[in-house]
């Protein structure tokens, strides 16, 4: 399964959040769901008829709606209520937007996924890792090297660096083919948010020849820094996303 691509460009730079990190934001893609069959100018149910339908507060309906307000999906018109956008009308399936693990991503596209594990050390931060986790160069980190699989079929390749500190105790007892994001948050560190660079690339000589890899481009290099809502950078992460079966969807709207 390919997920068709809207980059309009061959760099990006993009803050990607969460969308279900609270019950309003929970809210929100169940309201936007219960848009389909609208058109852009259709009024949307009151406050009052949605928390019937959901369940849920008027409070949370409200600010549910305004997340929606902000992403342009919604216009208020006061003392006329609140209407679907001509972008509202637009449905923009897994944007880039939406903060999702690898795994989830695969799995959310219909994928079959298998975690290999390549390689997980202890090494000193190279100055990009340094610098994209707020670290001295040569500071202590665990770099963990996977490889996603879509049945059967390479899809992400992917570098991850962490802040040694952050998962104490010996690497040979964990289990890294799951989600380094919840070991992470068992450990205190949840991640809310990122920041991600998307580029065209090559993947790594080394890398490529040494995993068998080398046959399969174009790659699709997404560097991205995950956040705790502290502010702390736990991870760092290189993932070559295969260019021919994996995009990535951007609605972009012109700012005023």
């Amino acid at each position: 399964m390919k997920l068709a691509s809207s980059i309009g460009t061959e760099t990006m730079n993009l803050k990607l959040v969460p969308s279900k990190e609270n019950t309003a934001e929970r809210l929100r893609d169940e309201i936007l769901r219960m848009l389909d069959g609208l058109v852009p100018g259709d009024q949307l149910p009151t406050e009052q008829k949605l928390s019937e339908t959901i369940g849920a507060s008027r409070s949370i309906i409200r600010e549910a709606l305004k997340l929606l307000e902000n992403d342009g999906i919604v216009t208020a018109i006061q003392g006329k209520g609140r209407f679907l956008s001509a972008v509202g009308g637009l449905r923009v399936e897994r944007p880039v937007t939406e903060y999702e693990s690898v795994t989830e991503m695969l799995e959310n596209l219909g994928y079959r996924v298998t975690n290999l594990v390549l390689d997980i050390s202890e090494a000193e931060a190279s100055e990009v890792e340094a610098r994209a986790l707020g670290l001295a160069p040569g500071a202590a980190i665990l770099r963990l090297v996977r490889l996603r699989c879509g049945d059967d079929e390479p899809l992400v390749f992917e570098i991850d660096a962490v802040p040694r500190d952050t998962l104490p105790g010996p690497t040979a007892y964990r289990d890294w083919s799951g989600s380094l994001t919840k070991i992470l948050e068992f450990h205190g560190k949840k991640v809310e948010s990122s920041i991600a660079r998307i580029t065209a690339a090559n993947l790594p000589g080394d890398y490529a020849e040494r995993f068998n890899l080398s046959g399969l481009y174009p790659w699709l290099l997404v560097e991205e820094t995950c956040i705790t809502p502290e502010g702390e950078r736990v991870i760092f992460s290189s993932g070559y996303h295969r260019g021919s079966e994996i995009g990535f969807n951007v609605l972009r709207r012109r700012s005023n």
